[in-house]
């Protein structure tokens, strides 16, 4: 059976008209919705236990960098699998992660190790999880042409998601306990599991040859297209050091702002409302050539963010620095997945939503732990302020590589012919 043929909905919402799509989108507001409230309730009770910045550091790379390690070979392993059953079996087992987590809380049993190791056996699903879902993503929309659109609003449902869930995290901290929100959390999966198992289709062509073959042939088309190349290095420079803030934010909340879990949702939040903003302008966008500007822009408006956050203590204007920075992280990355899935051969997208992932959740594990460890040196507001200046000079080298990018883009574009 194959997709039914979508009904006309407005262009910046036209990916759901396809009902595979609709029932996905649905399922994945409501799981979304709780891993946020998990990941702020794991960063507050990592840092209610130790009061360690660095240990911030380490259990947010605990939780990323398996993207970095594992996440590229996990791309082929998808190319290889019916992804829709895969995807069951991983929602299946993130519910088992988030119930052993909340009974472990609960029972007083948690200790700092522990949690980081249960971030790595997070970090370890989502490597399979991440592809999974976004791979899935052509195959529910069904035409090339509306993925843009698809991949646009599945991001603007996870900045949603990290603009509603941190203030409600912050409120359940307040009124329950860290438990609660890891149990709300694996609820939310189930919404997700009933949506996929109701979609019925024909699993997506599967790659042929051996997991070696079928990875080395991802690394050679992600290697020789300088496309590709530039967009993951895009992704390195923006990753390892702008989203690096989201380990820190605990240390602003209480020692800069003099506030509690509200305030961290508070801040959360705003980086959320940013980056929601950036999916709902990303959405409109219908020409690949014009996401370059968006891109580069976004860097450049997540480096000043960093900046101004950094060194100030007025907690109004470090919302404002918060919304700027979600904004300008969320337009560049969404829009550099937007571009590769697009230009990527359908046989190939597994591996290129991989690398996509590797990069952009391995390298904020990456910066997370080196700006918890430079904050115990030079203070959180210093780290952030470095950062800002480092993430500059690769913008200023983006914007000489400016006519080639897009170029290169333009000739991939199928709206440009």
């Amino acid at each position: 059976m194959t997709a039914a043929a979508p009904r006309p909905w407005p262009a910046p919402i036209r990916a759901l008209g396809h009902a595979h799509f609709r029932r996905y989108f649905a399922g994945q507001a409501v799981s979304i919705l709780g891993s946020w409230i998990q990941q702020v309730a794991m960063a507050w009770l990592v840092y209610r236990l130790t009061g360690s910045a660095a240990l911030l550091g380490v259990t947010a790379f605990a939780a990323l960098i398996p993207q970095l390690l594992v996440g590229p070979f996990a791309g082929a392993w998808v190319d290889k699998h019916d992804k829709r059953r895969a995807l069951l079996w991983v929602q299946a087992l993130l519910t088992v992660q988030a119930l052993a987590l909340a009974a472990l809380t609960w029972l007083g049993w948690v200790s700092p190790w522990l949690l980081v190791a249960m971030s790595g056996l997070l970090g370890v699903l989502n490597s399979f999880d991440t592809p999974l879902r976004q791979s899935l993503i052509g195959s529910f929309v069904g035409r090339r042409e509306d993925l843009p659109n698809a991949l646009a609003l599945n991001a603007m449902l996870f900045n949603s998601g990290r603009f509603i869930g941190p203030p409600i995290a912050g409120a359940l901290l307040a009124a329950l306990s860290e438990a609660a929100c890891f149990a709300l959390n694996a609820l939310t999966f189930l919404a997700l599991i009933i949506a996929v198992a109701s979609i019925r289709m024909p699993a997506p062509p599967k790659a042929q040859g051996s997991m070696g073959d079928v990875f080395r042939e991802g690394v050679s088309y992600a290697w020789h297209t300088w496309l590709v190349r530039l967009l993951i290095f895009t992704l390195i420079a923006l990753n390892l050091t702008a989203s690096a803030y989201v380990v820190l934010l605990p240390v602003f909340a209480r020692d800069v702002f003099a506030g509690d879990a509200r305030t961290l949702g508070w801040l959360w939040g705003a980086a959320g409302c940013g980056a929601f903003v950036s999916t709902l302008y990303l959405a409109t966008r219908q020409s690949m050539p014009g996401l370059v500007r968006s891109i580069i822009f976004g860097a450049a408006l997540s480096a000043l963010a960093l900046l101004v956050f950094g060194l100030t203590a007025w907690l109004p204007l470090a919302l404002a620095a918060m919304a700027a920075l979600g904004f300008g992280i969320s337009v560049s990355n969404v829009g550099i997945n937007m571009l590769l899935q697009s230009t990527a051969p359908d046989r190939l997208r597994g591996r290129v939503v991989s690398f996509f992932t590797s990069a952009r959740f391995g390298f904020d594990a990456l910066g997370g732990l080196l700006a918890g460890l430079l904050a115990t040196v030079l203070g959180a507001g210093w780290t952030l302020a470095l950062e800002g200046v480092l993430l500059l000079g690769f913008v200023l080298f983006l914007l000489s590589r400016r006519r080639a990018l897009r170029q290169a883009i333009d000739r991939h574009d199928p709206t440009a012919h």
